[in-house]
């Protein structure tokens, strides 16, 4: 299996930026495909963005399209999501999530779609 652990979240003022890590270790050899999800203060998780394994795939929230990136670096088995223009609205706890595919093209959009997470980071965004 595989662990995952955030980094890279904070207090920031609407309008700036943050860029979030999730380390992966333990079964990375094998192919995973990756997603960025978020949870805010009495709402569902709700998805943000997708990756697929070779990183040529991938998918974004409406809410966040043109504002986040997502991006891996296999060999240092770590996912990113850099975000601009950050908005109060943004605010949320943020998880990183993985599962193991078969294809290298594949990503997943629904948090039912990974087998693993992270413990989280918080990302607050102030007006």
């Amino acid at each position: 299996q595989v662990q995952l652990v955030e980094s890279g979240g904070g207090l920031v003022q609407a309008g700036g930026s943050l860029r979030l890590a999730c380390a992966a270790s333990g079964r990375t050899s094998s192919s995973y495909a990756m997603g960025w999800f978020r949870q805010a203060p009495g709402k569902e998780r709700e998805f943000v963005a997708a990756i697929s394994w070779s990183g040529g795939g991938t998918s974004y929230a409406d809410s966040v399209k043109g504002r986040f990136t997502i991006s891996r670096d296999n060999a240092k088995n770590t996912l990113y999501l850099q975000m601009n223009s950050l908005k109060p609205e943004d605010t949320a706890v943020y998880y990183c999530a993985a599962r193991y595919v078969n294809s290298g093209s594949s990503y997943y959009t629904t948090r039912y779609g990974y087998a693993y997470w992270g413990q989280g980071t918080q990302v607050t965004v102030s007006s």
